[in-house]
């Protein structure tokens, strides 16, 4: 019995220092969440840029999936506007297949590119006709020479763009659809351009995107708006190829758990609340004696 009775004593502390533990981390998650919501809030305080345009995507619900069709046309207005000043160094050609283009497409675009490889048996580079397995070639060989071609401004990589800004997808959005004449008392230097989602006002690029830039081969109106959509959407998808994956995977976790949980609450409904609400009784010591 003096067992029976230690065990229970250590439970109970246990219990209360369990307790402790528990309110002691959830007083400094929430200071930390509060530390670090006041300082990303003071850094959007600091920033001089227009707040953004919020726009409904169809990809951030819980179970959303990307909108391939807008994709594939966000993939015309790359290779088409885009593509000749920015990169897109981490993607290949062989993850289009599928996704924005068949396999023969994604083959026919490789083959329009000369790659240089080697070197070949005389130690000489040479060109060849693109493969699947390729990266999409950069526009310029270097940062210098992209920099002298851009009047000293440098053409950022667009593989992971919209993660590496705060809202990334309504940030490009707002940075695509927003240029405007520079109001009263602002001066731009030469080949600057007036975007109030750019901090500072003055960017270096010009504005790229128009109503009918080009004409979409499923016939979807190519608005100035629509094509920023679609670019965005393709970007996420760049900087994302697993995301629809992912929400699946998900999805499956959610089911699976969601079963295990009700097995446990089987469990402890009919088997261990038992155990747990049963009372242990100490008998008389004259009932020993006896």
């Amino acid at each position: 019995m003096t067992s029976s009775f230690s065990f229970f004593k250590a439970a109970s502390r246990w219990t209360k220092n369990h307790k402790f533990f528990l309110t002691s981390f959830g007083v400094l998650a929430g200071g930390g969440s509060s530390l670090l919501y006041a300082l990303e809030q003071s850094i959007h305080a600091s920033n001089d840029a227009a707040p953004l345009a919020k726009q409904k995507w169809n990809h951030r619900g819980w179970f959303d999936t990307l909108d391939h069709a807008s994709v594939r046309r966000g993939w015309e207005i790359y290779k088409n506007v885009c593509a000749a000043c920015h990169s897109v160094e981490y993607l290949a050609y062989r993850e289009l297949v599928g996704v924005c283009l068949t396999e023969a497409e994604a083959k026919a675009e490789a083959a329009e590119q000369l790659i240089e490889d080697g070197p070949d048996e005389t130690g000489a580079m040479y060109k060849r006709p693109g493969k699947l397995s390729d990266i999409l070639p950069k526009p310029y060989p270097n940062e210098e020479a992209a920099r002298y071609a851009n009047n000293g401004a440098y053409p950022p990589d667009l593989t992971y763009i919209t993660q590496a800004r705060i809202d990334g997808e309504n940030y490009i959005f707002s940075l695509l659809t927003g240029y405007m004449d520079p109001p009263a008392g602002v001066q731009l230097a030469e080949n600057q351009h007036y975007n109030p989602y750019f901090p500072g006002g003055a960017i270096g690029m010009a504005q790229a995107l128009y109503d009918e830039i080009i004409e979409y081969g499923d016939g979807t109106p190519a608005t100035q708006s629509q094509c920023a959509k679609d670019v965005v959407t393709f970007l996420k998808w760049c900087g994302e190829p697993e995301h629809d994956t992912r929400k699946l995977f998900a999805m499956k976790a959610f089911t699976l758990l969601g079963i295990l949980n009700l097995v446990v609450w089987y469990l402890h409904r009919h088997y261990w609340s038992v155990l747990k609400s049963r009372k242990v009784l100490q008998s008389p010591k004259s009932f020993f004696k006896k």
